[in-house]
């Protein structure tokens, strides 16, 4: 197993669904009165943590034909993740209200494979009633800054933001931002293009540049926690990083596409590659890779932002006017390590950007490590299987990904959801609430 001194032979003891303990395995042999059930791994299998995903559009109820509960978490155990949070839009109504968040809940009751968390979100409706829904358990309020693609969901102004932070700061919440520029975009708006080359000018990394910048003028200004989503441009960077030494409370993730796409591959017409912020070049990637290694960026997360195939108008190859999003819920862990150790990093590197940091940024104390006293949220890996993706037999609702007949490396064999093992009829994920 992986443990904080690498990989070795350790027997994991499973109780009421937590780790009671954790051995040496060399004088070790199971009997009656000290074993149920047994596991034992193949010489080419790792147990890991379950990885923890905080960024996950589910879109259940309202638009559950584009993704839903039971459909998004068997992909999420599928590619090891043991716990999801499920972001405030696309579903219908938007998780902007308790009465929104009751609903939210209730669509989810019993049909989830994994343990599911929600975000709830700060829109211009929203300011000045966010204490409720923070009292009610959610893990922090989303928002943007320009159009979200969805009428439920407005973006805040700079002057709603700062009155967001002002309100999230005094009960010490965490706001998370989708942090480009309208005024950018609006310059180089590409309503209709397929060329990819004109959808990268489209959202160019100033967008992004100019809206951390103004999401760190507010967080200075305001002392609120935040978070920014899905980074793309490694331009922002610098400006993260000198936040960041000035004492701001400011993290930051990107994805797996970011760091596994780029622009160079990308053909004219291949919208299922099309999100936002846009895949950059490979330079680009190369930048947000160092920033991985050396904790500028703080952790990875999906932004599994899935839509029905028609959606992505994948016959016209229209990139201004397809929908944004990429589904990889399933593919993170082999996407990630597949690069990560052509770069030189290894396994604990990789879980620590997928299962520790962000359980720590959300406050859950007992995941994303194999530990005494943490939940048995456990993943057994084959690290060196080589598979080749199909995404016809990905557990996601609508087979799109721009993933289809990639060879990865790293192979989940299993995953335990509080020590029980997790199949296509598993529905025992429970519903976090945010730790008091």
């Amino acid at each position: 197993m992986l443990t904080a001194d690498g990989v070795g032979l350790r027997q994991v003891a499973v109780s009421d669904g937590r780790v009671v303990t954790v051995e040496s395995l060399s004088d070790w042999a199971p009997t009656g009165e000290d074993a149920g059930h047994v596991v034992e791994l193949a010489e080419d299998e790792v147990l890991v943590p379950g990885l923890v995903d905080t960024h996950v559009h589910v879109n259940e109820p309202g638009r559950t034909h584009w993704e839903g509960f039971a459909t998004a978490t068997r992909a999420a155990a599928a590619g090891g993740v043991t716990t999801v949070l499920d972001m405030p839009l696309n579903s219908v109504p938007a998780t902007t209200t308790a009465d929104a968040l009751a609903a939210k809940r209730a669509s989810a009751s019993g049909r989830c494979a994994v343990d599911v968390g929600f975000w709830a979100g700060a829109v211009p409706e929203s300011l000045g009633h966010l204490a409720e829904l923070h009292d009610a358990g959610v893990y922090g309020f989303k928002c943007f800054l320009l159009d979200s693609g969805v009428p439920e969901f407005p973006p805040l102004s700079p002057d709603q933001l700062r009155a967001a932070m002002t309100e999230i700061a005094a009960f010490d919440g965490l706001l998370i931002v989708h942090a480009e520029d309208p005024d950018v975009i609006a310059e180089h708006a590409k309503p209709h293009t397929v060329r990819y080359a004109e959808f990268l000018g489209s959202r160019p990394p100033s967008a992004e540049n100019e809206a951390i910048a103004t999401v760190i003028d507010a967080a200075r200004t305001t002392g609120c926690r935040t978070h920014v989503v899905h980074l793309s441009s490694a331009e922002a960077l610098p400006a993260i990083a000198a936040a960041r030494s000035e004492g701001l409370r400011l993290t930051v993730e990107t994805c797996p596409h970011y760091l596994t796409l780029s622009a160079e591959e990308v053909g004219d017409g291949q919208t299922q590659y099309k999100c936002c912020p846009p895949v950059r070049e490979a330079a680009n990637a190369d930048r947000l890779w160092a920033a991985l290694g050396d904790g500028t960026i703080d952790f990875v997360v999906s932004d599994h932002s899935p839509c029905t195939s028609d959606l992505k108008l994948l016959d016209e190859g229209d990139f201004g006017a397809a929908w944004g999003g990429i589904s990889s819920l399933q593919l993170g862990l082999p996407l990630v390590w597949t690069e990560a150790r052509r770069r030189g990093h290894d396994l604990a590197d990789v879980l620590g950007w997928m299962a520790t940091r962000p359980a720590e940024l959300i406050g859950v104390r007992d995941k994303g490590a194999v530990a005494v006293g943490y939940a048995a949220d456990l993943v057994v890996l084959a690290p060196d299987e080589q598979v080749t993706v199909d995404a016809t037999r990905l557990h996601h609702r609508n087979p799109v990904t721009p993933y289809d007949g990639r060879t990865l490396t790293g192979a989940v064999r299993a995953t335990y959801l509080a020590g029980r093992l997790v199949d296509d009829t598993s529905a025992d994920g429970t519903l976090l609430q945010r730790e008091q």
